[in-house]
């Protein structure tokens, strides 16, 4: 019984010897979401490997891909993608899911972005209405989104007068900034939706497929950093635009209502 016992033992610490992993590079909105939690869990129930994540910014998240410091990147930011495919650094772009960018204001609307048909209509109401808007100025993902949304309504902001307020106060100080002001703020979902101070605010615009954040799996290139776990990368690839996959992360939920939208092909 103790020689089985102990040949057990041996073989399980053989098993964990053998386990395998991914150093997955992720960005602080995504690791803020905790979706993590539920979907690691749930991979290396069904494959067995363990993925390690790096939390950073689109920069530094680029940069460990770029460096061969990860096997793979989760990122959405679809220029930055583009560039690091094609210079050689990842392989390929695959879509996992989307989650969405939202116009937040006040309850009363002043500007009338609600009836706005387009993103484009929604922000030169508000530069129309000259009402306070407040934009987080901090270089995240976020605010360079919607300084690409001024630019493609023709609008910029560095001209504007003194209604466009840079807060550099991050998401939660920033709808705090347009609570106070009650003004106008572009937001992610889940910074709404964990925010404290919102007091007469509300979301008035969505829905535009420009405000779409797609988030994309990348695995990096072997011919670059030849010590990459490929094979592993193809793997969690496969179970992360698997039904099991959708069906955790359209489930997925903050404060009762969900955040992500599955949509790999």
């Amino acid at each position: 019984m103790i020689r089985i016992l102990a040949a057990m033992a041996l073989a399980l610490a053989a098993g964990a010897a053998q386990a395998e992993t991914l150093k997955l590079a992720v960005t602080t909105s995504f690791a803020a979401s905790g979706l993590s939690d539920v979907l690691l869990p749930a991979l290396q129930k069904d494959t067995g490997i363990e993925v390690q994540l790096l939390v950073g910014d689109t920069a530094n998240t680029l940069a460990l891909g770029e460096t061969g410091q990860v096997d793979a990147i989760l990122l959405h930011s679809r220029r930055e993608e583009e560039a690091f495919v094609q210079e050689g650094f990842g392989t390929h772009c695959r879509k996992i899911m989307y989650d969405e960018f939202v116009l937040v204001g006040p309850v009363d609307d002043h500007a009338g972005i609600a009836q706005s048909v387009s993103v484009t209509e929604a922000l030169q109401r508000i530069a129309k209405s000259e009402r306070h808007f407040v934009s987080l100025g901090d270089d995240s993902a976020l605010h360079k989104k919607e300084q690409s949304l001024w630019a493609d309504a023709g609008l910029l902001p560095q001209q504007f007068p003194n209604w466009y307020t840079v807060a550099e106060a991050g998401i939660e100080g920033s709808l705090s900034i347009a609570t106070g002001l009650n003004g106008y703020i572009l937001t992610d979902q889940l910074g709404w939706l964990r925010a404290g101070d919102k007091a007469g605010l509300a979301p008035l615009f969505s829905g535009d497929p420009v405000l779409f954040s797609q988030y994309n799996f990348i695995a990096v290139n072997p011919e670059r950093n030849p010590h990459v776990a490929r094979d592993v990368a193809a793997t969690v690839e496969d179970w992360l635009t698997s039904p099991r996959a959708a069906e955790l992360i359209n489930s997925y939920t903050v404060n009762g209502e969900t955040l992500f939208t599955f949509n790999a092909e």
